[in-house]
């Protein structure tokens, strides 16, 4: 097993030598340098901490060599060559040996400490800079990739942003030290000893190329397993509601054939490899052994000395194989760094800091008012052209139209996620301040989106995601205006009653009115609800309503729905169709709704 690792050490270290060396050539060996420079400005933090690390490295290792001399000498003395410093050499021996221990369990509880601190570090700063990213462009990444980008990238990120300076520097007072140390005591030997490590890495490079392959096919079909699981799971009670669950279960088991195929396929090629290096190895160990016992017999070395020289030249080959591991790691982090990067680089939301003197205005309520207004997600595929919208307070302002014609951009519009093209979307204060929307508006909003946003835990940390210090008077209230205190009384803990991931154990209807008190519970001065009455009937969908805007006065309440059973509530209804938001006169809105 320990061969089997530092074969799969060496192939990864020449892979990433290949790779630094092509880098070089195409010129993007600076993104790498600039990959670094972005983790060097975390580990500064840190720097002392490093400092200090790096010198208890270097006395832990000058304590191993030590060990390993007083060894020498005490199998000397053991021998008859030596014994008037027996007890002083077991003091020192068994004190170093202790020293040592304590040095690397502190080590590494140090490493552990300052691997959380850093990931925490940048785990808060991604997360910040994520959160506050343009929706447009953030939303060209899946969530998955999202959150692999997170977790995985950023703890290799941490984990190497402590450890690899240390590591290089401990790494080569070590190599150089033990070196020294054979030197001392026998030139030739040191030769050997240091051609043992390289002969083996570079005799590893015809059985690369073909390793290479192996690994990108088992990671590559790694990553197809994984994506079935997790989209299978996803979308269980879909699976379970068209009766397939048989169909996935013979698909997961063909996965697994083909991927136990695969591992064994590989497993095959790396106990073959495994042979080659492990006689490599034993060559080399016997011709170094061969010359030991020469030294022996021809009593030019003691066994302490033999002893030493053995051990040693196992460390200096393990020094060696260090040095040229932490290659793939340092490029390892330099490929997650630039995943993460990609995210930190991301250009900002927009921020417009007079925003906040509409606060003063709240109780008067907000217009909200589009001019012009063009928009397309994609180039010359326009979704919303030259169109008006305005929505006053006391309003409920309907928008309606059938699917997929730009009600839910309408939306994201006036929250400020998106920016027109050309013309304006704004805000107007009662005494005709007027803001363009943007990220520091949003506070003023709340928002009902389309879908199930439920999430696992009780009604009431549901709704405290709104308004985290509510009270419980004020949540029974914010339930009640939305018509689920009526079901929600009758659970045995009320609103600390669990709901499982997406509202599990509760009905569409009930799940719906519970996101609307959420809204209801940030009491902000708009509302918007975007197709988020779609589960609940007729009756309850007006009554929601009603209760909504009599909750504060002033309150501009903005509805999007493909079922226009309410536009009689409504104060002004536009028809979103073929790119144009038009409003509709009155009898044009009684018409649809009689239609309806």
């Amino acid at each position: 097993m320990a061969e089997e690792f530092a074969t799969k050490e060496r192939d990864t270290a020449f892979q990433s030598l290949s790779e630094l060396k092509r880098r070089w050539k195409e010129g993007t060996f600076g993104e790498i340098v600039d990959d670094w420079k972005w983790i060097f400005t975390y580990s500064v933090r840190y720097k002392k901490a490093i400092a200090f690390y790096i010198v208890l490295g270097i006395i832990s290792t000058s304590l191993g060599l030590v060990s390993s001399i007083i060894g020498k000498y005490l199998i000397d003395i053991v021998t008859g060559y030596q014994t008037d410093k027996l007890w002083v050499l077991i003091v020192m021996g068994v004190g170093s040996s202790l020293f040592s221990l304590v040095i690397g369990n502190y080590l590494g509880r140090l490493t552990l400490k300052l691997g959380i601190f850093i990931n925490n570090d940048i785990q808060g700063d991604i997360f910040d800079k994520i959160i506050d990213a343009d929706w447009r462009e953030i939303s060209k990444f899946s969530n998955g990739d999202v959150l692999n980008r997170f977790t995985g990238d950023i703890g290799s990120v941490s984990g190497n942003a402590i450890s690899w300076l240390p590591s290089i520097v401990i790494t080569i007072y070590q190599f150089i030290a033990t070196f020294c140390v054979i030197w001392y005591y026998n030139p030739v030997m040191a030769l050997f000893a240091f051609m043992s490590a390289p002969f083996t890495l570079i005799a590893s490079k015809f059985v690369i190329k073909k390793q290479r392959e192996y690994g990108k096919k088992v990671r590559a079909m790694s990553s197809e397993v994984m994506a079935f699981e997790v989209e299978t799971f996803y979308n269980f009670d879909t699976i379970k509601s068209f009766g397939v669950a048989d169909q996935y279960s013979n698909k997961l088991r063909w996965w697994q054939k083909k991927f136990k195929d695969m591992q064994l396929e590989y497993n095959w090629f790396t106990i073959k490899t495994n042979v080659y290096f492990s006689i490599v190895g034993m060559l080399i160990g016997f011709t170094v052994f061969g010359y030991c016992l020469w030294l022996l017999w021809t009593h030019q070395i003691t066994y302490g000395t033999m002893t030493l020289f053995l051990q040693q030249r196992a460390q200096l080959a393990g020094a060696f194989s260090g040095l040229i591991g932490i290659i793939p790691g340092f490029l390892n982090s330099s490929i997650a760094a630039h995943r993460v990067r990609e995210l930190v680089e991301l250009p900002k939301e927009k921020h417009i800091p007079a925003s906040h003197e509409l606060d003063r205005y709240i109780d008067e309520g907000f217009t909200v008012k589009m001019n012009s207004v063009d928009f397309a997600y994609v180039e010359n595929n326009k979704v919303i052209t030259n169109s008006d919208f305005e929505a006053h307070p006391g309003e409920i302002v309907a928008l309606v139209g059938p699917s997929g014609e730009g009600k839910t951009t309408m939306i994201r519009l006036i929250l400020g996620l998106i920016h027109p093209e050309s013309g304006v979307a704004s805000l107007v204060a009662s005494d005709g301040t007027e803001v363009e929307m943007n990220a520091d508006t949003r506070h003023l909003f709340s928002y009902v989106p389309q879908g199930n946003t439920i999430l696992s835990g009780t009604i009431a940390e549901n709704l405290r995601m709104a308004k985290e210090n509510a009270t419980d008077q004020e949540i029974i209230e914010a339930l009640q205006i939305a018509c689920a205190w009526d079901f929600v009384e009758k659970l045995p803990d009320t609103f600390n009653s669990k709901m499982g991931e997406r509202g599990r154990g509760f009905s569409e209807g009930q799940i719906q009115r519970i996101a609307i008190a959420r809204a209801v519970l940030r009491d902000a001065p708009i509302m918007l609800l975007d197709e988020a009455t779609s589960a609940l009937d007729i009756t309850t969908e007006r009554k929601v309503l009603k209760n909504i805007v009599q909750q504060r006065p002033n309150k501009t309440c903005i509805v999007t729905t493909h079922r226009p059973t309410v536009l009689n509530l409504c104060q002004r209804v536009y028809r979103v169709m073929q790119t144009h938001v038009t409003e509709l006169n009155e009898e044009e809105s009684s018409k649809m709704a009689m239609d309806f």
